[in-house]
């Protein structure tokens, strides 16, 4: 008896907005931030342990780590915050993966990851590659929103967070941005934080 055919690979993940996103070759014309917004309001942080009447979510964190940029850099470019905003924006389509797990996987998962954070950039007129001073300027407001994620809802005490992630002395988060949100108000959020920045970018570049 013959055997079937091999069915191709699926390297592909289709979109509410109907955008098929290539993981392998991901095009910046297959990109929509109504698509970045609605699935990261659904990826919880922390792989959902956290406490709250809903998950913490990738979209609620990108918001505090905007807000921390905006403490501790305050005179970032309006392309400088839309990065710090859009930082984790390739986890709408491959999940928030916890960085224990990242180590065990290793490269591959960061190429993946690489590949579809240029194709975001590329999409909205930013760099490729994020600018290495305001890479290190988003990994650390990225470390302190941990922080507080940790110690307020992962359950980690003020001595183990400190361990692992930076504490910005002195600053403290609006309540509103650790209270875990309902999806809809984090996706609606983080679509109004980008629209402000659009808006702020496209002010920059008319006085320019």
């Amino acid at each position: 008896m013959a055997a079937k055919p091999k069915l191709p690979s699926r390297a592909w993940q289709r979109m509410l907005s109907g955008r098929r996103l290539d993981l392998i070759d991901p095009s910046p014309l297959d990109v929509e931030i109504e698509d970045i917004a609605h699935g990261l309001a659904r990826v919880a942080r922390w792989n959902g342990q956290t406490s709250g009447e809903h998950a913490f979510s990738v979209a609620q964190h990108s918001l505090l780590v905007l807000a921390i940029i905006r403490k501790s850099e305050p005179a970032a470019t309006p392309d400088a915050l839309m990065m710090a905003l859009l930082h984790d924006a390739p986890e709408y389509v491959i999940g928030d993966m916890i960085s224990p797990f990242k180590a065990v996987i290793g490269g591959d998962y960061k190429n993946v990851e690489e590949r579809l954070l240029a194709a975001i950039h590329l999409r909205f007129g930013l760099p490729a590659a994020t600018p290495a001073a305001w890479k290190v300027a988003i990994k650390r407001a990225d470390a302190i929103a941990a922080w507080f994620e940790a110690t307020r809802l992962a359950g980690f005490t003020t001595s183990e967070a400190d361990k692992f992630f930076p504490h910005a002395n002195g600053y403290e988060p609006d309540p509103a941005l650790i209270e875990p949100m309902p999806p809809r108000d984090a996706q609606a959020g983080f679509l109004d934080a980008f629209m402000q920045l659009e808006h702020s970018r496209d002010a920059t570049k008319r006085r320019g």
